[in-house]
Order: C-alpha cells, then sequence, then structure tokens
C-alpha cells in the first residue's frame, strides 16, 4: 500500500483556514469544555468511549448568531474520502447497529461525521458541519485531493446530507459562510428519503433496546418491580432532554453516587426532572404525580446503594443514555417512546390480563386513522385510551404539518403551534405506568402533555380541560382510538361516550372486529341513533404483529349525525395492505413494503372520504357500498357480494367444457383400443 500523505493533506487545509484568519483548533487543542466532553463520552472510533479527536475544529456564526461546530477529519489515500452503503448514506452503522469501526477509522466523511453525532447525542448543537479530505501523490509527485462537506442535524436524523462539491475550504471564510449556511437550509429531505431514514433509524432502535435490555435486566440484574423499571428508563430520559439556556442537560458525571439524603443520585435526577417540569409550566397536581411517582422509584435505598465507588442507579443511567440518547435529541418523528413501550412490556413478561390488553397501534396505522378522522390544523382531537400516545403523537404530526403548509407568517405560525400543543390534544390513560409514557412521549415529541390526564374516561372525565381551561368543555371535533379490547362491548362503550360528549366533526377507531358482528350491539345501536357510520375497514390479520392475531376492523363515523337505514356505508377489505410482516426480534425489519403500501393507504383514505371514483388500485372485490339496519347493530363487518346468478354465458361455457371433457375421454379409450390390438 502507498505511504499515507495525510501530514501533507493537514498542511495544506490546515493553511487555507489560517490564510482565512479563522480560529481553529487542532486535535489536542480544546474547542469549548461542551464539545471537548462529548467528543471523550461518545464511543471512540476504536470502540470503547473516549478518545474522539477531528484534526481540526473550529466553531462558526452565522448572521443570525447561530453556532455551527465544524469538524474536519483528514487522510492521505486515494479514495478514501467517503463510504456510502447501498442507500447512498454515510455507512457508519453495522447491519447489527454496531458502530462501523473500520469505516469510520479509514474514511474522512465517515469519521467527520461520526464527530457530528457525538455533538448531536451530547449537546445542545443542532447543526453540525461534518468535512472530510484525503489526496494522494500523482505519478508526478503533486498532491491531488478531494473534499467532502456534510450537513449533519437533527433534521436529516444524524445521517448527514451532502452540502454540494468544494475545492477548498473558503466557504468557511467569514464573508462567505452566511452564503454557505443558505445553501445549507436549502437542503431538503423528499419524503421517499424521509421514510428511509426513519424506517433506518427505527431499526436501529429497535436493535438498541434489545441490547439494553441485555445491558441492563440480564447482566445488571435490577431487583425492581416492573412498574419500577419502567420509570427508571421515564426518569433518565426527562432527565437528559433539557431546556436551552434554562434547565441543562443532566450529565452522567453530575452523579457522584454520594450516600447522604440530598445527594444521592436519585436526590440529583429528581432535582433535574423538577427544573425541567417547572419550566414547562404543568399543572401543580400533574407535576406533583410525576415527581412523586418517579421518587418511589429512584429514592429506594438499594439503587442508591455505593459499591465500588458508584451506585447501581448511576451504572443504569449510564446505559439508558448512552444507548437511547441520540435517539430522542435528532427530532424524530416517529413514535420513539412507543416502540419503547413495547420492548419493556416484553421484558417484563406482563401475564395479567389487563396489562395484556394493552396493545400499540403501529405509527403507521396511527397516521391512517388521524387522516380518516379528517385531522387539520383547526382539529380539537382526544383519545379515551391513550396508551403511550402514539395517537395523539400522530395527531400533532398531522396538525403541524397542515399548519406548516398554510401559514406562511412566522410569527402566526409560531403562535399557532403553541396553541395546537396546549389546547387543541387531550388523552385519557387510566394505568399509571402507560400515563406516565404517555406524559414522556409528548413531552419528546415537542410538548403536548398539558392535557394527558390520569383518568377513567368512562366513570371520572366530565369532558373538561386538564389544564388551564378546567372550567371549560374541551371542544373535540375529531376522535381517534384503540381500546382495550377486554373493555365492555371490546371497547365500544368508548365510542358511545366520546361520541356522546361531540357535537361535530369524525371518528376512526380500530377495533376487534367481533365488535361489529354481534359483541357490542347494544352500544353499536345506541351510536346508529345519533352519528352515521361511514365505512368498515378489514384490517390485516397480522396487523399487531407480536401479540395475538386477532381481527380487527376501523370503523369511521361523522358526528352527531343520525345514521338511516339507506345510508350508504363504505366496505373495503384491507387485508392486502401492501406490507408483509416479521415478528422483528428475528429480522433487521418486521415491515416491508412489497405491494405499493404507500399508495393503498393513499387511496385508502381518498375511498373513504370520496367514494368509488377514487377506486384505482383496489378492486371491486375489496371495496363496495351496502347499507346496514341502524337497529341491528351485528351487521357492520360485511364482503362484496357475490353473484351466483347463471347467466347465458355462463351457461355456454359450462357446457362446452363438458363437451370438450367429453371429446378428449373418448379419444384417450380410442388411444388404449389400438394399443391393445
Amino acid at each position: 500500500m502507498a505511504q499515507s500523505i495525510e501530514p501533507n493533506i493537514a498542511d495544506l487545509a490546515n493553511g487555507w483556514l489560517k490564510s482565512y484568519k479563522l480560529d481553529y483548533k487542532l486535535e489536542q487543542e480544546s474547542l469549548n469544555s461542551g464539545i471537548d466532553k462529548a467528543l471523550e463520552d461518545y464511543y471512540s472510533k476504536n470502540g470503547g468511549v473516549g478518545g474522539n479527536r477531528p484534526d481540526a475544529k473550529l466553531l462558526l456564526k452565522d448572521k443570525n448568531q447561530n453556532d455551527f461546530p465544524i469538524l474536519i477529519e483528514y487522510k492521505g489515500y486515494k479514495d478514501k474520502l467517503v463510504k456510502l452503503d447501498s442507500t447512498e448514506q454515510v455507512e457508519n452503522k453495522t447491519s447489527k447497529n454496531e458502530p462501523h469501526l473500520k469505516n469510520i477509522n479509514s474514511y474522512a466523511v465517515n469519521g467527520a461525521v461520526h464527530y457530528a453525532n457525538a455533538i448531536l447525542h451530547h449537546t445542545t448543537y443542532t447543526d453540525i458541519i461534518a468535512i472530510g479530505m484525503t489526496g494522494y501523490k500523482d505519478e508526478s509527485g503533486k498532491i491531488q485531493y478531494e473534499i467532502g462537506v456534510y450537513y449533519v442535524s437533527k433534521s436529516n436524523f444524524g445521517l448527514g446530507q451532502k452540502v454540494g462539491t468544494f475545492s477548498d475550504f473558503s466557504f468557511l471564510k467569514k464573508e462567505n459562510f452566511d452564503k454557505f449556511v443558505e445553501q445549507v437550509k436549502t437542503l431538503s429531505l423528499t419524503e421517499e428519503e424521509i421514510e428511509k431514514l426513519k424506517e433506518q433509524r427505527e431499526r436501529e432502535i429497535d436493535t438498541s433496546l434489545i441490547r439494553l435490555n441485555n445491558d441492563i435486566y440480564k447482566d445488571e440484574q435490577v431487583s425492581l418491580g416492573e412498574n419500577d423499571r419502567v420509570y427508571l428508563v421515564a426518569a433518565s430520559i426527562i432527565a437528559t432532554i433539557g431546556i436551552p439556556d434554562k434547565v441543562p442537560v443532566l450529565d452522567k458525571n453530575e452523579l457522584k453516587s454520594q450516600t447522604f439524603v440530598g445527594g444521592r443520585d436519585g436526590d440529583i435526577i429528581i432535582g433535574r426532572i423538577n427544573a425541567f417540569l417547572n419550566e414547562k409550566n404543568l399543572p401543580q397536581d400533574k407535576k406533583d404525580l410525576i415527581i412523586r411517582t418517579l421518587s418511589n422509584t429512584l429514592l429506594t435505598e438499594n439503587i442508591n446503594k455505593v459499591e465500588n465507588g458508584e451506585s447501581q442507579l448511576k451504572r443504569l443511567f449510564v446505559k439508558i443514555i448512552d444507548d437511547l440518547g441520540i435517539y430522542y435529541k435528532i427530532g424524530l418523528t416517529t413514535d420513539f417512546t412507543g416502540k419503547l413501550f413495547n420492548e419493556m412490556y416484553s421484558w417484563l413478561g406482563f401475564t395479567q390480563d389487563k396489562l395484556n390488553d394493552v396493545v400499540l397501534t403501529p405509527s403507521y396505522v396511527a397516521t391512517l386513522l388521524v387522516k380518516l378522522a379528517r385531522v387539520n390544523k383547526d382539529s380539537f382531537v382526544w383519545d379515551f385510551a391513550t396508551g403511550s400516545a402514539g395517537l395523539l403523537v400522530a395527531a400533532m404530526n398531522e396538525m403541524l404539518n397542515d399548519a406548516k403548509s398554510s401559514i406562511t407568517s412566522p410569527e402566526v405560525l409560531a403562535q399557532k403551534e403553541i396553541q395546537i400543543k396546549a389546547e387543541q390534544l387531550l388523552g385519557l390513560e387510566l394505568l399509571s405506568s402507560v400515563y406516565m409514557l404517555a406524559i414522556l412521549n409528548m413531552i419528546m415529541m415537542g410538548d403536548g402533555s398539558s392535557n394527558i390526564l390520569n383518568l377513567d374516561s368512562i366513570k371520572h372525565f366530565d369532558g373538561n380541560y386538564g389544564f388551564g381551561k378546567t372550567d371549560e368543555k374541551f371542544p373535540a371535533d375529531a376522535f381517534i382510538l384503540n381500546p382495550p379490547y377486554s373493555a365492555s362491548g371490546n371497547g365500544m362503550n368508548f365510542v358511545e361516550k366520546a361520541l356522546g360528549m361531540m357535537n361535530k366533526g369524525y371518528a376512526a377507531i380500530i377495533i376487534q372486529n367481533s365488535a361489529g358482528s354481534g359483541k357490542a350491539t347494544q352500544y353499536n345501536k345506541k351510536i346508529l341513533e345519533k352519528h352515521t357510520l361511514i365505512a368498515s375497514i378489514k384490517m390485516p390479520i397480522d396487523l399487531f404483529i407480536g401479540k395475538s392475531s386477532v381481527q380487527t376492523n376501523i370503523y369511521v363515523f361523522k358526528v352527531n349525525e343520525k345514521h338511516h337505514k339507506d345510508e350508504m356505508v363504505k366496505f373495503i377489505d384491507f387485508s392486502n395492505d401492501g406490507y408483509t410482516r416479521t415478528n422483528r426480534k428475528k429480522a433487521s425489519n418486521n415491515l416491508k413494503d412489497v405491494n405499493r403500501a404507500k399508495e393503498r393507504y393513499e387511496e385508502l383514505v381518498n375511498l373513504v372520504r370520496f367514494g368509488k371514483s377514487k377506486l384505482n388500485i383496489f378492486t371491486e372485490k375489496e371495496y363496495f357500498e351496502g347499507t346496514i339496519d341502524p337497529k341491528n347493530g351485528a351487521d357492520w363487518n360485511q364482503s362484496a357480494p357475490v353473484d351466483t346468478k347463471l347467466t347465458l354465458e355462463d351457461f355456454k361455457k359450462t357446457v362446452s367444457d363438458y363437451l370438450a371433457w367429453e371429446v378428449s375421454n373418448i379419444l384417450k379409450q380410442n388411444t388404449k383400443g389400438t394399443k391393445g390390438k
């Protein structure tokens, strides 16, 4: 192998930086304490922790005083600029979601992107520029070099985007940097790219959660109760979210493993959570409930006991943050805590029927329900069995996206976003451990936690806001639900109550389909006295893979309009939704689009709203319109009728087939007779 010319590349590039009069720092020099510590705390290019030292680094401000860390890595060989995977993304992870140390070590851009993710993971910086440069000497001894410039941020999930083609570093000069930032900010991902990146990150999350299970609950053998284990993870995450310029992220080195009350690791974590919640302006009773619940776990003597200079709580906190931290800091809009929720419940192996009844709605199904309920920026959405708030997160995302696409004033948009999060979402969850996950989920997703209530929606909810306007009714006009199927009428009792408290709007629920064929007759008849069934959608039987194979249907309602017997209901067989599913513990990707799944989901929404004119992918066997008897309540699951009436053509074909069969037999007999002679 040719000798590396990395020193020559470094001299050339650093010479540019010097000529631009930029305050850059070399490998062993400090940029600032926050960045230095982030690089030290992140896993290294050689495995383990620490030792992350970019060849050069600097911190630049744009005209708006936004800080941009610049991280530069040099190599001295031909073709060592960047290593991409099959999707053209920087390949820094193996198929097992472990650091691809060979690539990170060998390729300049891969190394720089690695450093950038350390900054995303352990600081409040959200926009980082990763630069790689490599080169070699040609036959004449002249240096030939390549430069790769990548933008690493929350917006691209930390995976990075190539900015452009550059022949030197002059884009970093003071007079050029604002223009460069403008170029960076115009980078956008297509919906397809976003989906691919999300899928990749979700696969990584799955792997990380499994590893966390092995690291914590098997290796550490935590002697905590079932709910306590949920609270431990929730507390660790809340303590490390932080609020810029108000509440700093809790650093693991702040846990000193002291034994006196007030200085224990649990005391420190609770203190940081308390500061965080104070800044969120949560109602006092809700804040008290969260602090009390988490304190009961984190302040126990056993978990704070110091052995070999370290408490078990500190070890667990470090493992949780190191494994999961990056995923809730990169702006994922996926139901992250939903995945966490499912994984933890699988760890814990619950056997009680009540807890087994908790089934998380897949994020793409949650989005479907939101669209079927016609949610937009002005909707007021509630969920009477909110679980980990996956449906409300999907609703919030839909509302925020609609606001961004229709409001052109930045000031008006900012006000609308605050209103959506504080006033236009409401969820109810009875189980305290699940309620904590709902709170956590909404906090991480931008904070629609204000009106997440720990109440029995059937017995104790009066329809009022839970925060702020507590004397006012929540003006719900969109209802989404995945109820516990063990509830009365498979959960249709939730539907009857919610719709009965609404004056207008739409509802979309996913429920065990026996609710529509006899298990909830009394509820159904009462519902149809006041509301219209618009559509009945048969879902894939393996939709909730990992749980039992339960046949579910989605029912869509128009609120406060009585169902007439001649009302046409859209019956849709969505058994083939275009996806194949496997148990994610046995596969790297449990969900694969094999037959235009995304287009099918889009067409489904259009069919429900606009009818047969939108029929394209679906066949007429999968979609038909028919009536139900409002006084029946058990005829909601219909299939396209099979035409059994014989036509003349059917008769002719049958006769023709029979004659062909007879002739064939005669010929066979004649052939046998000839052979016998």
